[in-house]
């Protein structure tokens, strides 16, 4: 433990200052810099408006590049040959062929990457309370915890503001994709390559640089935080040590007890999800009907939605123990797991939902007609077929859920905390040492994951491993 002092040249009877004060651990002195500097009286720029936009900007990233990266894989490569031997400049290629072709993924993944940002919790909670900033998660979050005569009716009403603007970005990329689409006449070719040429080696750094300063230097500052004992201790021979280390691994810490309650919701979720999207999936494409084309219309609007308007849902929905049995699902792990289960449906549904609809219903008739029961075409046909696409998308929903934070956030309990909560209720307290080796376990877990399956991707069958192609 630490002893806080007032620096030598600060008076006591102008008030405590943050900013001058020492800390006296295993008797060496250092200033104990705050939350809000990344240097004595320099204030730390990413707590700011500017700095929030710009973490959800690399959070989100990815939807982006995702969707753009499926359009460019589409496109017929003879429209570009045609224009360069016409006599179009890489850069009049590019302008008046790729990004007009490309402007509807554009526009898709702007939006989900906008429904995303509008109900992120963890980055305007830990960059924007500090400094007074609210958005509507935190300002849920914020009334949710007031507890006033009026808690439930702002809840719902802001929860209702949020519903309406993401659902309306929605239908308003929905409406400009429709309207500017652009049909491609033929099948997509090999990748047409760009030569870069001397602007190649150039190119190279500035992406290099780019990783390094969103992906590297942020996770070493992680690590090398989580060896010291305090936050402004510089790391060294002298100052290392694997306290936060082998706090995390105590059975009795809150923090072993996120990591088991949020690998055992992630993995039943990914688990039951993928069993359940089976059957859907088949239903869906063999039976189709107008009540399940209504239901798969509406499985997207719990993954559309801000996570925080989920749970405010769940728990309005399960604020009275449930009828018949009497038991209360309010501050439980099920609850959770079921806003996990309508949250992540559609992102495990998706793959299963279009690899079965490449799946020949000649397959299955044939069959029948050799003698094969309903039972026996299931199991020897359909579920065979389907496995790697359902697997991916339960990776896909074990990934996204292992670290979520946005639903869980409003639903956990004590004892039910998930690893996101642990790190954000550290981070408010200033503990931010243990929720920085916290975080670089729950990279760990995650690389390690990725590591694993992509060294077995040649013995696993193509499409079970969402990220290569």
């Amino acid at each position: 433990m630490g002893v806080s002092l007032y620096a030598a040249d600060d008076d006591p009877s102008a008030g405590y200052r943050p900013e001058l004060a020492t800390t006296v651990r295993a008797g060496q002195y250092f200033t104990e810099q705050p939350w809000h500097c990344a240097g004595l009286w320099q204030p730390n720029p990413l707590y700011s408006p500017e700095g929030i936009a710009l973490l959800l900007g690399i959070q989100h990233a990815p939807l982006v590049f995702l969707a753009l990266r499926t359009q460019l894989q589409c496109l017929p490569k003879e429209q570009i040959e045609a224009a360069r031997l016409n006599g179009a400049s890489l850069w009049r290629v590019l302008w008046d062929i790729v990004l007009p072709l490309c402007r509807t993924a554009l526009w898709a993944g702007a939006a989900i990457a906008f429904v995303s940002a509008l109900g992120n919790f963890g980055i305007p909670a830990m960059l924007g309370i500090p400094i007074s900033y609210f958005v509507l998660p935190i300002q849920i979050y914020q009334t949710l915890s007031s507890f006033g005569p009026s808690m439930l009716n702002d809840v719902a009403a802001l929860s209702v503001l949020m519903g309406v603007l993401a659902i309306g970005i929605v239908m308003l990329q929905g409406y400009f994709q429709r309207r500017h689409a652009l049909p491609l006449i033929g099948m997509a070719g090999r990748a047409l390559g760009f030569e870069l040429g001397k602007w190649r080696l150039a190119t190279e750094l500035l992406l290099g640089a780019v990783l390094c300063a969103i992906l590297l230097a942020p996770l070493l500052a992680l690590i090398a935080t989580s060896l010291v004992p305090t936050l402004g201790v510089p790391l060294n021979a002298d100052t290392v040590t694997f306290s936060a280390w082998r706090a995390i691994f105590d059975e009795q810490s809150v923090a072993w007890r996120a990591l088991t309650n949020s690998v055992t919701l992630s993995v039943g979720a990914a688990l039951s999800l993928m069993l359940l999207c089976l059957p859907l999936a088949w239903l869906l494409v063999r039976y189709p009907s107008r009540l399940l084309r209504w239901l798969y219309s509406i499985i997207d609007i719990p993954y559309t939605l801000p996570g925080v308007v989920l749970a405010i849902a769940f728990i309005l929905l399960f604020a009275r123990p449930l009828p018949l049995v009497g038991i209360s699902l309010s501050g439980t792990l099920t609850l959770i797991f079921l806003a996990y289960l309508a949250r992540f449906l559609t992102v495990c549904l998706k793959p299963v939902h279009s690899s079965m609809l490449q799946l020949d219903p000649a397959m299955e008739e044939a069959a029948s007609l050799a003698g094969a029961n309903f039972s026996q075409r299931l199991r020897h046909i359909v579920l065979p077929l389907l496995a790697p696409a359902a697997f991916a998308g339960a990776l896909l929903v074990f990934l996204t859920a292992v670290n979520e934070l946005t639903v869980s956030a409003l639903l956990w309990s004590a004892g039910k905390e998930t690893l996101g909560v642990v790190i954000f209720n550290l981070d408010e307290s200033g503990d931010k040492v243990l929720a920085s080796a916290i975080s670089v376990l729950i990279v760990a877990l995650v690389a390690c994951v990725m590591l694993l399956l992509s060294g077995l991707s040649r013995y696993l069958p193509k499409g079970v491993i969402p990220w290569q192609s």
